[in-house]
């Protein structure tokens, strides 16, 4: 089991861990009771609304501002893919991470559609790239089919790289935050990660990435299985699984969510490695989950799983086997009201870009929130709520 008191006094995970607190139920209420005064049908417009209550009680707030978003891009090399879990090898983890700062990624011609502005930041990418913004203690993994993918250490010195990153935007007046990864071999270790810390096979979690032959999805399985095998991961510790199976990207990402909960900054989820990594930071502190949106369900067979645990999936929508993880995580009664990921595209490219098409959503959602008439204001008799009484 995880023990605070491990970490320095004035450690950032530690005061990170320290400084999350519940999100605010009174700013959520006004803001609900807000829209329902909006001059259209009560809850017309879905999960947009509930995201909306949501932020505002993430931020504490009626009065929702997401007019400076920020994307982060956390970029690390995995030492799993000389195992042959990917059609790639790792010089391509580099190469996309220049191309994020050309602007000629995907994510990054989204950014600009979405006003958005994107920071890629290498957490442990195998070689130097100079124009890419450094957070690393070393260039990539150790191959977690040999032995722990990283040490503990290293794990919180990675997940540090993310609080710290999440502190810095904040503080230069970013109110929300989306969450993205690039690193050959990653949905490796996410699918490792989940297999640990919701109890599965890895036959059933495992896909097929970035386009997998059936020949190299055999191999991804054997990987992860073997990895869990040799390490052994305690799945009551998931820095002990971080560590011996993940990534430093998940890492990162994992401190973003906790660094971002910690200032009331709400971060959007992207696919699986991103929701992966929200997991384990609820795990660590499970109000952090009160500050993460939810944008898409990712292609990869673990996605729904892990979106299901982390209470992050309409009960209505929910697989038989998916309430059982959520009963796992919240008990019988569930973590209360639920927003669902909005966008069922298909989607697992990864590197943000899920979690930046939500934006132009939220935007839409806002304007509307602020600039439609209510009941009152064209003297119409305002709907009455059946549901809520």
């Amino acid at each position: 089991m995880i023990d605070i008191a491990e970490w320095p006094e004035d450690g950032l995970l530690r005061s990170a861990l320290r400084g999350i607190c519940p999100a605010d139920e009174e700013a959520a209420a006004r803001c609900r009771a807000r829209w329902n005064r909006i001059a259209k049908p009560l809850y017309g417009l879905g999960v947009l609304e509930d995201l909306v209550v949501r932020i505002a009680a993430a931020q504490g707030t009626d009065q929702v501002d997401i007019s400076r978003k920020g994307l982060v891009v956390f970029c690390a090399d995995n030492g799993v893919v000389d195992e042959g879990v990917s059609q790639t090898g790792q010089e391509v983890t580099a190469i996309v991470a220049e191309n994020f700062i050309d602007g000629k990624s995907c994510t990054a011609i989204m950014c600009k559609r979405a006003g958005a502005d994107l920071y890629p930041v290498d957490v442990g990418i195998a070689v130097d790239t100079p124009r890419v913004e450094k957070r690393k203690c070393r260039r990539g993994t150790a191959n977690m089919t040999k032995g722990p993918a990283m040490t503990r250490g290293e794990a919180v010195f990675a997940i540090e790289a993310g609080i710290s990153k999440a502190q810095e935007l904040e503080e230069a007046g970013y109110q929300i935050l989306a969450s993205g990864e690039m690193g050959i071999g990653n949905t490796t270790t996410s699918t490792a990660v989940t297999a640990v810390l919701l109890g599965l096979d890895p036959t059933e979690v495992t896909g097929r990435g970035a386009g997998l032959s059936d020949e190299g999805l055999r191999k991804k399985i054997d990987a992860i299985r073997h990895a869990i095998a040799i390490n052994q991961p305690d799945p009551e510790d998931p820095l002990d699984v971080l560590s011996k199976v993940g990534g430093f990207d998940i890492a990162a990402l994992t401190g973003l969510f906790l660094g971002g909960a910690s200032l009331r900054v709400p971060v959007v989820i992207d696919g699986v490695i991103s929701a992966v990594a929200a997991l384990i930071a609820a795990r660590l502190e499970p109000s952090c989950r009160d500050y993460m949106l939810p944008s898409h369900i990712s292609g990869e067979p673990a996605a729904m799983a892990v979106m299901t645990a982390l209470g992050l999936i309409q009960e209505e929508q929910e697989t038989e086997q998916g309430k059982l993880f959520r009963e796992k995580e919240f008990g019988k009664k569930g973590p209360g009201p639920a927003v669902s990921p909005i966008l069922h595209a298909g989607m697992h490219l990864g590197e943000g870009t899920g979690a930046v098409a939500l934006f132009p959503l939220l935007d839409m959602a806002v304007d509307i929130y602020y600039k439609m008439d209510t009941f009152e204001g064209i003297a119409v008799e305002q709907y009455r709520d059946y549901d809520a009484e």
